[in-house]
């Protein structure tokens, strides 16, 4: 019997380097909630979550990297050459993570979940699916991502695709095939179609936009942008941020792959940026540009607010946000939204700190808030 009666939920899997979050985050734009159960697979092997302890006395201590967490670089080494001591490892681990699962999509108040997971198939969450969709990509592009955008080796790589299923028997139970072989616009092509045609419309909704205010200067609002205002974006980043180069419309995109983005209207005027990830409970801000001729204390909060409200939305744990050296050293602002300026390695929560070393740009200054005292996957 289906635990959530009451939502549409897609499975979304594919093998190792097809795409599948990229096409996660495009069903967000589209007004899903995303979770990244295999993000949830890791959180579970933390040093501060149920499971690492057995882990530990499972596969032993020399996994423990000098900082006392698990090395998921050794780890993998062991189980991606040995199918029992993978088995092992997921015996301990999938009870947790759909366990994690069920709790997030309880507490969602979107009708349209997509749970990302690599193992779908083989886990018991394949069951509570109203669709499935595979994400494809042939293997000599999977080879090239794995050593492009993960940094892989080439023999690494070859070992992760080779422990995988085969990607026809993915393709066999698949309810829906997106083929991101090509651009990112034909991707989206393929996902927002699939949308329209299967997604029942009473269970998508648009994404509300903010109230508008009055300040000195007129009328603000703020909107979350999609692709379809990715000319909009491109014109007002690159006026803005005169200085860094060029933004083109290709790049911005491809961002669109990664982040979502909110314009920040002053009399209809498009003059502030607010770009933001949200993966792993953890929204990462990374892009802030704001019109010189705003006061940065009465605009910038309107924006990280709204961000806040939509994060919060998703659930977030934490918020991250990578300000410019400009804009760092307004004390008082950061303080009264709640922020404390922090270095990634003081966050203290493996998931936090790994976000923020992930994603930190350079030159940028970290401020962190916590949005939630309800941590998923916490000690038991």
């Amino acid at each position: 019997m289906k635990k959530w009666a009451d939502k549409y939920v897609i499975g979304l899997t594919g093998n190792i380097g097809t795409g599948k979050s990229v096409v996660r985050r495009m069903l967000e734009h589209l007004g899903a909630y995303g979770i990244d159960a295999d993000a949830l697979a890791h959180r579970a092997i933390a040093k501060d979550a149920p499971s690492f302890d057995l882990i530990v006395e499972t596969f032993g201590s020399y996994l423990l990297a000098p900082d006392g967490q698990i090395d998921r670089h050794k780890l993998g080494q062991i189980v991606f050459n040995d199918p029992e001591a993978l088995s092992r490892l997921e015996s301990i681990t999938h009870p947790l993570v759909e366990q994690a699962v069920n709790l997030i999509v309880r507490r969602a108040t979107q009708k349209v979940i997509v749970i990302e997971a690599i193992k779908l198939l083989e886990s018991k969450l394949v069951d509570q699916c109203d669709a499935i969709w595979v994400v494809y990509a042939p293997p000599e592009i999977q080879l090239s991502r794995l050593v492009q955008n993960r940094r892989m080796t080439e023999k690494d790589a070859r070992q992760r695709i080779a422990s995988q299923i085969p990607q026809e028997t993915r393709l066999a139970r698949a309810s829906v095939i997106i083929k991101n072989v090509s651009t990112f616009e034909d991707t989206w092509r393929q996902v927002t179609t699939a949308w329209q045609r299967h997604i029942p419309s009473s269970d998508s909704h648009p994404i509300p936009l903010s109230q508008p205010v009055k300040l000195s200067l007129g009328e603000v609002n703020v909107h979350r942008c999609g692709p379809k205002q990715v000319n909009e974006i491109v014109e007002t980043l690159n006026r803005l941020n005169k200085e860094k180069k060029p933004l083109t419309n290709i790049e911005a995109m491809a961002a669109f792959g990664e982040k979502a983005f909110l314009l920040l209207n002053v009399e209809q005027n498009p003059m502030g940026v607010l770009g933001w990830q949200v993966e792993n409970l953890v929204a990462r801000t990374t892009d802030i540009a704001l019109d010189s001729a705003l006061p940065p204390a009465q605009y910038l909060p309107i924006m990280i607010r709204e961000m806040e409200r939509a994060s919060c939305d998703l659930q977030c744990e934490a918020s991250l946000v990578y300000v410019p050296v400009s804009l760092a050293h307004h004390d008082v602002l950061w303080t009264s939204l709640g922020y404390e300026k922090r270095t990634p390695a003081s966050l203290g929560i493996l998931a936090w700190q790994e976000a923020a070393e992930e994603s930190m740009p350079e030159g940028s200054v970290l401020f962190f808030k916590q949005l939630r005292q309800d941590r998923v996957l916490r000690p038991i």
